[in-house]
């Protein structure tokens, strides 16, 4: 009888069991999904720090190769409007305009205010570049900027 009434006690066990077990697992795998997406946050900010260093490079390839006209590619601010690029020579206001776009298109939405670029040159002959973007998308905590400085 007392074998009988053990059993009887243990009816449903097994199922508590199961149910704890699959609780866990369920927060395990939502561990792991929120890992993934950090992950994927950080890999999108990293792709938006390496375009940011190309459109450096494009640029700083177009005033040298038109290196005796280069004074023109200096902003004088923070170019956030393709329009909005003047410079006394047309191909560096030309080359102006097509990196704020080609800066938009690969660094954020194409109306998107927040990703300028600025060119400016101090008196020792130091180019100094700098792209701005809004990083808040892959995760970071807001404008975000690259600055390289180069001799033409």
């Amino acid at each position: 009888m007392r074998l009988m009434n053990s059993r009887r006690n243990m009816r449903g066990v097994s199922l508590i069991e199961v149910l704890v077990s699959v609780v866990i697992v369920a927060i395990g795998l939502l561990g792991i999904a929120a890992m993934q997406s950090m992950a994927l946050r950080g890999g999108q900010s990293s792709l938006e720090s390496s375009q940011a260093m190309m459109q450096t490079q494009s640029i700083l390839e177009s005033m040298r190769a038109n290196r005796a006209n280069a004074g023109a590619y200096a902003t004088g601010g923070m170019l956030c409007d393709p329009g909005e690029a003047s410079a006394a020579n047309a191909l560096a206001e030309e080359d102006l305009a097509s990196w704020i776009e080609s800066l938009k298109g690969t660094m954020g939405v194409e109306d998107d205010e927040s990703t300028c670029g600025q060119i400016a040159v101090d008196a020792a002959g130091t180019w100094t570049v700098t792209v701005q973007w809004d990083d808040g998308r892959a995760g970071g905590g807001g404008e975000r900027q690259v600055v390289t400085e180069t001799r033409i």
